[in-house]
């Protein structure tokens, strides 16, 4: 008696493996665009979930920026039945712009995804992204591009909270063999050909398949190792940095951090370290340059007025403090005369 395919036995083997130690009767969701990687994940993951006694589910995410989005989910909804998974939720999404239109579609998306799976509730449940190896690879690339610090070098994570990657060690090619082999017909987006579309579609159109020419084969493999490496360097450097966050939070007064004290520390925790303090304090995000401004005011202070950062917040150097605070603040604790202070 002959097995499955190959690229099929990869599939299960990769979904099984990242759901290892998951208890049984976990809620296991697929976020589905009915595209090749999604599709296989979900047949791949119905398949596992009958030997292990998961209740699998799928999400498919209809963003409605083209006229067929809807009939696109249609499909993907039939073929998601064919992979053998019959619970399924379509979720129709509003797309702002802010961040551009990649960034907003993926905001929305996994607000939906997270929506979706806390309103089902259930036991422990997971999400399961379609990503492969040659997304972590483009992924890479275009943090390269960025001038991105560890953190975004080291690409897409396996886990990280709910979420799942499991065909991160699997080539776009597998999860297309594999729906050829289970006979799943996938939709292909055509905003991933390299003309007119995001960025990231001509990197996959025309730059990986230079590099591949002049490096070879292994150059996706080379970029997804490195990826990995730099997981878990980021990952040590910031538990370094929360623990010196932890550390010196005693010396500290308030929203009030001594810069000799911050200035004594490496470079690689100290930055990340700033990061944290703001973003813990309530600020948006920071990027790069919001960063590299506050730690200037620890280093090469030479009188320079407050940094702004996202959300209204502002640091600046006091007497040799460096202070977080927000405008508001100033109304909302007045003096014992009634003013602001």
């Amino acid at each position: 008696m002959t097995g499955p395919h190959p690229a099929v036995a990869a599939t299960r083997n990769a979904v099984r493996e990242a759901l290892d130690g998951v208890d049984m009767g976990s809620r296991i969701w697929v976020a589905c665009s009915g595209g090749p990687d999604s599709l296989a994940l979900a047949a791949a993951t119905a398949f596992v979930s009958r030997k292990e006694g998961f209740l699998p589910g799928v999400i498919v995410v209809d963003h409605g920026l083209t006229p067929e989005s809807a009939i696109v989910a249609e499909k993907a909804v039939a073929q998601a039945r064919k992979a053998g998974i019959h619970t399924i939720f379509v979720e129709r999404v509003l797309v702002g712009r802010e961040g551009g239109l990649e960034a907003a579609a993926r905001k929305a998306r996994y607000a939906a995804l997270d929506s979706r799976a806390d309103a089902e509730g259930g036991l422990t449940p997971h999400i399961l992204l379609g990503h492969t190896m040659d997304d972590q690879a483009e992924t890479v690339l275009l943090a390269l591009a960025r001038g991105s610090g560890a953190r975004a070098l080291a690409g897409m994570p396996v886990k990280r909270g709910r979420y799942v990657r499991p065909f991160l060690s699997l080539r776009r090619k597998d999860t297309v063999t594999a729906c050829e082999a289970l006979e799943l017909t996938p939709w292909f987006d055509p905003t991933n050909e390299p003309d007119g579309g995001p960025r990231r579609s001509a990197l996959r159109g025309v730059v990986m398949p230079a590099l591949v020419d002049v490096l070879g084969q292994g150059v996706i493999s080379g970029l997804a190792r490195s990826a990995a490496l730099l997981q878990a360097d980021a990952d040590e450097l910031e538990r370094q940095a929360r623990s010196a966050i932890r550390e010196t939070e005693p010396q500290a007064h308030g929203d009030e951090w001594q810069c000799d004290m911050l200035a004594a520390l490496p470079d690689a925790i100290r930055t990340r370290m700033l990061k944290m303090i703001a973003e813990n304090k309530g600020t948006g995000p920071l990027a790069a340059s919001h960063v590299a401004a506050l730690d200037r005011l620890i280093m090469t202070y030479s009188g320079q007025g407050a940094v702004w950062l996202p959300g209204g917040y502002e640091a600046r150097r006091e007497y040799g403090r460096l202070i977080f605070t927000h405008p508001l603040e100033r109304f909302e604790h007045p003096d014992e005369n009634g003013n602001p202070e």
